[in-house]
C-alpha cells in the first residue's frame, strides 16, 4: 500500500522553529517531486514548497522562502520541512503530496500530486 505519513507537527512560540518529516511506505520517493502543502482553516490548501527527484532543485512559494528550507534524504525515504521564525499566521495542517514524475512545477499545484498524506498540525501560538 502506498502511503506518505507526516510527523513533526505541534504547538510552537512565534519564532520558534519546527521540523516535519514525510515518511513513505510501500514505494521509494527517489524517482519523484514531494511538495509540501498546508491548509488552515476555512481556507484553501496552498502549496509551500517542493523539491525534485534529486533534491538539487527547489521551489518555494514567496512567503515562505528564506523561513522554510525543503530537503530529502532518498536513503532513508523521507522529505522534510525545516520551518523557522515561524508566525501565527502559518498555523495550519501541513501535508506532503508526491508528484508522478521527478519534476516541479513553479507553481507547487494541488493538482499535480497524486499521493498525499494524512497531515500534521502545526499551531504557533503564545
Amino acid at each position: 500500500q502506498l502511503q506518505l505519513v507526516e510527523s513533526g507537527g505541534g504547538l510552537v512560540q512565534p519564532g520558534g522553529s519546527l521540523r516535519l518529516s514525510c515518511a513513505a511506505s510501500g514505494f521509494t520517493l527517489d524517482h519523484y517531486a514531494i511538495g509540501w502543502f498546508r491548509q488552515a482553516p476555512g481556507k484553501e490548501r496552498e502549496g509551500v514548497s517542493c523539491i525534485d527527484s534529486s533534491g538539487h532543485t527547489t521551489n518555494y512559494t514567496n512567503s515562505e522562502k528564506g523561513r522554510f528550507t525543503i530537503s530529502r534524504d532518498n536513503a532513508k525515504n523521507t522529505v522534510y520541512l525545516q520551518l523557522t521564525s515561524l508566525k501565527p499566521e502559518d498555523t495550519a495542517v501541513y501535508y506532503c503530496a508526491s508528484r508522478s514524475v521527478w519534476y516541479c512545477s513553479i507553481a507547487v499545484s494541488p493538482i499535480e500530486y497524486n499521493y498525499w498524506g494524512q497531515g500534521t498540525q502545526v499551531t504557533v501560538s503564545s
